[in-house]
């Protein structure tokens, strides 16, 4: 993989995250070499969600009050249900995602993260893909939806669902490697 070194990421997680859509990105982006926070709107540990039940418990790094965009050289959104639905309701999440986006920086998100990217505004006219079930959303947001295993579109990087994990790691590692897209933008 990868050498990361010096590239600081930030997983934007709450209750709820699909366990396997952090853990798998996160222990990507480790072995790359990347230093790697889990920020949240919730302080502690937050649950994840496998397999129809919650499951393990990650620590939280940091909190949405305690970061700013500029401390992170990319961002990723897991998936699960119920994780995108909380983040979605905080304006400070919205706010940090999208600052991402103005700053040109590298975004990814899989399964039913893209939900935050359209409540963010992110998403008109971008390429992307995501869980089957909100596929409409994403098209009424304006955004060009593809039933791909991962669809990058200039350091925007989405997958559908855990399956696709490998290539969504693969192309996250490659966009942070590259660093900002001057065609990343809100």
């Amino acid at each position: 993989m990868e050498n990361l070194q010096n590239k600081r990421v930030a997983i934007l997680a709450t209750n709820g995250f699909e366990e396997s859509e952090l853990t798998s990105p996160k222990q990507a982006l480790e072995d790359s070499g990347a230093k790697v926070d889990v920020v949240s709107i919730e302080t502690g540990s937050i649950k994840g969600w496998k397999n129809g039940n919650w499951s393990n418990s990650v620590r939280v790094d940091k909190t949405l009050e305690e970061v700013y965009e500029e401390d992170y050289d990319a961002l990723v959104l897991p998936g699960g249900v119920i994780n995108p639905d909380q983040l979605r309701r905080s304006e400070k999440a919205i706010q940090f995602v999208r600052a991402f986006f103005k700053n040109h920086k590298p975004v990814a998100a899989i399964c039913h993260g893209p939900q935050v990217l359209v409540e963010a505004d992110v998403v008109n006219g971008r390429k992307l893909t995501s869980f089957h079930s909100i596929k409409t959303d994403l098209m009424n947001a304006g955004a060009k939806w593809f039933d791909e295993a991962v669809v990058v579109d200039h350091g925007l990087v989405t997958s559908r669902t855990p399956d696709d994990l490998p290539d969504f790691n693969r192309k996250l590692v490659e966009e942070v490697r590259e660093g900002t897209h001057s065609r990343q933008m809100v």
